[in-house]
């Protein structure tokens, strides 16, 4: 079962039930903002005071960065990761495969607007589909003439019980670059939480698990290379919009992503499609 809703300020989402979970996705930003397995408790981490507005992104749930992936190429009049978490998306269709699976698709096609910041025809889609796992298809089709390159992240923030608890794996040996040094750098063995980390990982090739205190959660990716393991700790975290002082305790963001060298070229006519499927 589907419902299209509708909040006071006119703000509309896509609530989805069926037998395997619950979930939420914004029009806006094709955010999937809420995210449950029956039963258990809620994947996705949202803050409590996030803005819910037309041209403004969620804090929280997965955010999509498109087509750029943090600032691009220096360009710091642009906006950070992109324009697609704040676009408006057009609802495609809405499947529903059987009793505990529903799939979901939107799509976001170049506008006068994203032709001032990004001068490219395209077409990028995003299709959800809802069941004991939740699966993202993030798909850029060139529609132009020339060729372009995107970095693009599914921006995910995963709810933990406490920020010390929290620990990843599947990212041992791997390189990455530290956002907040700018030094290339080797992960060696688990990551735990205890200051501020703003990492890019590349070469990643396998499964990602995040442990927490009561609960494992695996994330497969196809279609991408590089992994970001971010979360702002306390003097970040204070100064962040729609995102109380304290939420860094209860938050770890783990993006599926084609960032830093993984970089993504496209042909005229031809996609990338980049899948994430958490679990």
């Amino acid at each position: 079962m589907y419902k299209i809703k509708e909040m006071t300020n006119g703000f509309k989402y896509i609530e989805i039930k069926n037998s395997s979970a619950f979930a939420k996705i914004s029009l806006v930003g094709a955010n999937i903002f809420h995210y449950r397995q029956n039963d258990k408790e809620a994947l996705l981490w949202l803050s409590e005071i996030s803005d819910f507005k037309e041209n403004k992104s969620i804090r929280g749930g997965i955010p999509i960065c498109w087509p750029w992936f943090g600032i691009l190429k220096n360009e710091k009049d642009l906006p950070q990761h992109g324009f697609a978490r704040t676009s408006l998306f057009e609802l495609i269709n809405i499947n529903e495969l059987n009793s505990g699976t529903t799939k979901i698709t939107l799509r976001l096609k170049e506008t006068k607007q994203s032709r001032q910041l990004w001068d490219y025809c395209f077409e990028l889609e995003l299709i959800v589909t809802v069941s004991d796992k939740l699966t993202m298809e993030l798909k850029t089709t060139n529609k132009d003439t020339k060729t372009f390159e995107i970095t693009q992240a599914l921006h995910t923030y995963f709810q933990v019980t406490d920020i010390s608890d929290a620990i990843v794996n599947g990212l041992d040996k791997k390189p990455y670059l530290d956002a907040l040094t700018m030094k290339d750098e080797v992960q060696d063995g688990e990551i735990f939480f205890d200051k501020e980390i703003d990492r890019i990982y590349q070469e990643v090739d396998a499964n990602i698990t995040l442990r927490d205190k009561y609960r494992s959660i695996s994330i497969d990716n196809i279609g991408s290379s590089s992994v970001v393991v971010w979360n702002p700790w306390i003097e970040k975290c204070s100064r962040m919009s729609a995102m109380k002082d304290s939420a860094y305790k209860t938050f770890v963001c783990i993006e599926s992503a084609n960032a830093f060298k993984d970089v993504v070229r496209i042909l005229p006519n031809e996609s990338h499609t980049l899948k994430a499927t958490i679990f």
